[in-house]
């Protein structure tokens, strides 16, 4: 399914830009639409291998521990099995947002300081690390894994085109839906704003638990993170907070906290290590990572981006008919692609480290 809507979305950002454009709103940079796009392609291959484990998890759940299995063929049990969907994402998405360890992986979906439909393909390559867990509930209830699988994809198609800014309010539908106002609240770094509106496709699970915010226009909304990533590179974009929590557990001196840091709250750290190894201050209004990269480096990026998307649609097309030594070196000339490019738009090593310190002192 991913494979065949991926060009109704190329063609959907392309409207966004031209509309963009049309009103004076600069919706994209090249580097960091290629780079959210680029994530998504790797968190789609990861998909290939893990996907045995995550929806493995959930057929066994179903078949030996579910005290009844729903029917499929009744219209009902789909309507019902999206409901409960939609409320066990509300969940891993809220845990996601106030656990360190899921907030590692999901931390990839808000690294963009740009806000536009390439951000909704921006997705992570470690949430089979946890998310299966939030999603037992529902095959306890008896939904099948057809069921889940369908309802997965359609929450996943359905968030898509609330990635944007050029939509304004939509009056009830904000108060009940997801929407694209709702979920600009939900990616700003502002204090007002920050870990709300979780829900996939409806608000109704914010507003029972206490963590709904309508948008406004008091503060504009600055996107990001609070620790900015300050590079294209895919790979480090996954395993950065990753490695940083690994850092604090080694370093701090008590055994409690070497797992407290997994746990808190993101932004927690013991006071030992907070002491020895300060964080930098958070800034709101701070320049985005945008260094310059030549013309040359441009339409090699581009070039290499090409290869790793068609190379990547072969693969996730007809992965169920290759060798899994095919599957492993496919991915990793992707993989390979997509590094090298995002290499070419940091610019020459000098100029893009100058352009992050430029930024940091701003």
């Amino acid at each position: 399914m991913i494979v065949l809507v991926t060009p109704l979305f190329f063609l959907l950002m392309a409207l966004e830009w031209w509309v963009g454009r049309r009103r004076g709103v600069a919706c994209y940079r090249l580097n960091d639409a290629m780079a959210a796009v680029g994530l998504g392609v790797c968190s789609r291959l990861t998909g290939l291998f893990t996907k045995l484990f995550t929806t493995g998890i959930y057929v066994w759940a179903w078949s030996t521990l579910a005290p009844w299995k729903l029917p499929n063929n009744a219209w009902w049990v789909w309507v019902l099995g999206m409901l409960v969907y939609d409320f066990c994402y509300y969940w891993l998405h809220r845990a996601s947002h106030e656990v360190a360890f899921f907030w590692a992986s999901h931390v990839v979906h808000h690294q963009s300081e740009d806000f536009n439909l390439s951000t909704a393909l921006r997705l992570t390559s470690g949430g089979w690390l946890g998310s299966w867990l939030f999603y037992l509930p529902m095959a306890l209830l008896g939904f099948s894994p057809l069921v889940f699988v369908t309802a997965s994809l359609l929450d996943l198609v359905y968030q898509f085109w609330v990635h944007t800014r050029l939509i304004g309010k939509l009056g009830w539908f904000d108060r009940w839906l997801c929407s694209p106002s709702n979920h600009r609240v939900h990616h700003a770094a502002n204090d007002r704003y920050l870990d709300r509106n979780y829900g996939g496709i409806l608000m109704v699970w914010d507003r029972l638990f206490g963590s709904f915010t309508p948008e406004d226009n008091v503060e504009p909304i600055v996107y990001g993170t609070r620790k900015p990533l300050r590079s294209w590179n895919p790979v480090w974009a996954n395993l950065e907070v990753f490695a940083a929590l690994a850092r604090d557990s080694w370093h701090t001196q008590a055994w409690g906290d070497k797992l407290r840091v997994w746990l808190k709250p993101p932004g927690w750290r013991p006071a030992d290590v907070a002491a020895r190894f300060p964080s930098a201050p958070f800034e709101l209004q701070r320049p985005p990572y945008d260094p310059r990269f030549s013309r040359a480096a441009m339409f090699g990026a581009l070039a290499l981006f090409a290869v790793a998307l068609v190379l990547s649609g072969v693969l996730l097309w007809t992965a169920h008919r290759q060798a899994p030594w095919v599957l492993v070196g496919g991915v990793a000339l992707v993989l390979a692609c997509l590094v090298l490019a995002g290499r070419l738009c940091s610019g020459a090593p000098r100029a893009a480290r100058a352009a992050t310190l430029t930024a940091e002192s701003a």
